[in-house]
């Protein structure tokens, strides 16, 4: 950067000495009027002339006297009149000296101006090419229909930097080894897949897999988002895509990585985009470039997606994206190998203990866990530690969970004690019921997202479907805090709004998507699918009539009102406990799970 500004200062330098140049030149070529006819006559009949010269132009009417004064200055006056001037000067005694027509200086009046216009043309092409990147493949007005994709030739990064993700490095190593030794299937008649989509949740991995397989295979890799296609011009992203494969043709065998592609291969003829529109364009180019591939090439691409139901079914058919790989949330296993690929640059206390914590982080990304080890790490240097203790892990916990905590908010004696019997009535059920929790914290803090306190579950197995009883179980500890501000104060508030919507979706699903309604049957009556502009359809229609979404509410209010009598009978046997979690919440305005499940006992 600094670089450029000095180019850039020298290029105004020299436009700045041109200029002052140029206006010099203009300044030698001035007439100077301020010598009047009046002043002549004055001289003359003064007698302060000792000589004239009469200097006319190319016209031959027109031109210049030059008057030599006695006392040694020289005035030239400018006049159209050159011959009644030499009568007048005769006419005192003064023979006027007749010199050449004067000739124009063409180096001055054309040749200079020229080369300065020229100068300042190709100064304000090399700042425009200069800020559009160059080389870099960025540049504005040259390189426009270029391609944006960076290009790694030495990438370090391989297969055992990547944890976590057993089974999609297992289904890899294929295109790995065709890398290394593409003749070994050529010579047998097997064709690699010329593409490989990577689909999953964000933060699982799907880019780190990537870039490890073209450190693995030691090939050049190619790296670009799907975004970096479209541009405001129609025409720009198809540009883009043909010099990316010619790009990736010259340094074959190599791999294309498409990061965020449903940006740019969005299913076609949906929303409000015509057939025409540039994402479209861009979406059939690649297209075309993908199937023109010969047989084995050598380019292998490789994409990533957590929106793979909006794809367009042209791009997911075999011979342009061949095989699909799910990479999904790790395991406990995964989770533990993530914990100790983030910590290897951590100092960690001696009670930290990463296989506790694997189990007790369950549905997290390997973003997730990564973002939690920073985050305690802040709070150990923050509090000028020197090692992460366990401690910091568990605050860091409840910061990504949750979120940052409000202790200096001031909340009145009453609102205090009206959130911790609802936050009571969460733990209470948490840790009743068999299939959610157990309690990991429970707070009558304020926290960032505009909750007066929370109740932190903390499950520690992995899952892979819900159950009917589970969901309802959810829906239990939901309406939990509602119950309890009606059993103590016979009374409710508005706090338990977003318990209320959370057990009111949850029951839906059940009805709707999942089946679990013995009224309405096993058939699927939902459609939050088809959104606008992602969707198949602009506007939304319901697949069933008036009659059946009635049916819909019905049920789904009686399985709400059933798990409310269920939850409230459970908080009803436990008063006594409810009691006791909200003054030890009074007390300490926070509790972990040991001294909330030993006011069982």
């Amino acid at each position: 950067m600094n670089q450029k500004r000095r180019g850039f200062g020298q290029y105004f330098l020299l436009i700045g000495f041109l200029l002052v140049g140029l206006i010099m030149i203009n300044s030698w070529q001035k007439n100077n009027i301020e010598y009047t006819r009046a002043d002549l006559i004055n001289d003359l009949e003064t007698k302060s002339i000792s000589e004239v010269y009469v200097q006319p132009n190319a016209e031959g009417g027109t031109g210049y006297l030059r008057i030599d004064k006695t006392s040694g200055e020289k005035e030239k006056l400018y006049a159209t009149d050159i011959r009644e001037l030499e009568e007048m000067v005769r006419s005192y005694g003064i023979e006027p000296k007749i010199l050449d027509i004067e000739r124009e200086n063409w180096i001055l009046t054309s040749l200079v101006p020229t080369l300065i216009m020229v100068v300042i043309i190709v100064f304000f092409f090399l700042m425009m090419n200069s800020q559009g990147g160059g080389s870099s493949g960025n540049s504005k007005m040259m390189n426009f229909g270029k391609s944006r994709a960076q290009l790694i030739l030495n990438n370090h990064l391989t297969l055992k930097d990547v944890a976590g993700l057993k089974e999609e490095k297992e289904e890899l190593e294929e295109i790995i080894d065709f890398l290394r030794d593409p003749a070994k299937y050529t010579k047998i008649g097997a064709r690699i897949p010329k593409g490989v989509l990577l689909e999953g949740p964000p933060g699982t991995g799907k880019t780190l897999l990537a870039k490890a397989i073209a450190g693995e295979a030691n090939v050049p890799f190619f790296s670009i988002s799907g975004s970096d296609f479209v541009e405001m011009f129609v025409g720009v992203g198809a540009s883009r895509v043909r010099d990316l494969f010619q790009d990736a043709t010259k340094h074959a065998p190599c791999i294309v990585f498409i990061d965020e592609i449903d940006a740019v291969a969005r299913r076609r003829g949906t929303g409000m985009g015509g057939g025409h529109d540039e994402r479209e364009q861009t979406l059939n180019q690649l297209l075309v470039e993908m199937d023109g591939f010969g047989v084995n090439e050598g380019i292998i691409v490789l994409a990533a997606t957590n929106r793979v139901d909006i794809l367009d079914p042209a791009i997911l058919r075999p011979g342009r994206f061949d095989r699909k790989i799910a990479v999904g949330t790790p395991d406990v296993g995964g989770r533990e190998e993530i914990l100790k690929v983030h910590s290897k640059n951590k100092p960690l206390s001696d009670d930290v203990d990463l296989e506790q914590i694997a189990r007790t982080s369950a549905g997290f990304t390997g973003a997730d866990l990564e973002n939690l080890l920073n985050e305690a790490a802040i709070l150990a240097a923050k509090a000028g530690k020197a090692y992460i203790e366990q401690e910091d892990i568990r605050a860091a916990f409840i910061k990504v969970g949750i979120g940052a905590e409000k202790k200096s908010r001031i909340i009145s004696d009453k609102e205090k004690k009206i959130t911790a019997y609802h936050e009571a009535g969460h733990a209470i059920l948490f840790h009743v019921l068999p299939d959610v929790g157990p309690v990991y914290t429970v707070s009558i803090i304020p926290t960032g997202v505009g909750a007066a306190g929370y109740t932190m579950p903390l499950p520690e197995k992995d899952e892979m479907f819900m159950t009917k009883g589970r969901m309802k179980q959810e829906i239990m500890v939901s309406l939990g805090g509602r119950i309890a501000e009606e059993i103590i104060f016979d009374d409710i508030t508005t706090g338990a709004s977003s318990d209320i919507k959370k057990a009111t979706k949850v029951a839906r699903k059940m009805v709707t998507r999942f089946g679990m309604s013995e009224n309405i049957g096993v058939i699927d009556y939902d459609n939050s699918d088809d959104e606008v502009f992602i969707g198949r359809d602009l506007a939304h229609t319901r697949a069933y009539s008036e009659s059946v979404a009635g049916e819909i509410d019905k049920e789904v209010k009686a399985i709400v009102d059933e798990c409310y009598m269920k939850a409230k009978e459970i908080i009803l046997e436990h008063k006594d406990v409810l009691h006791k979690t909200a003054e030890l919440l009074l007390q300490k305005e926070k509790i972990k799970r040991e001294e909330f499940e030993a006011l069982f006992v």
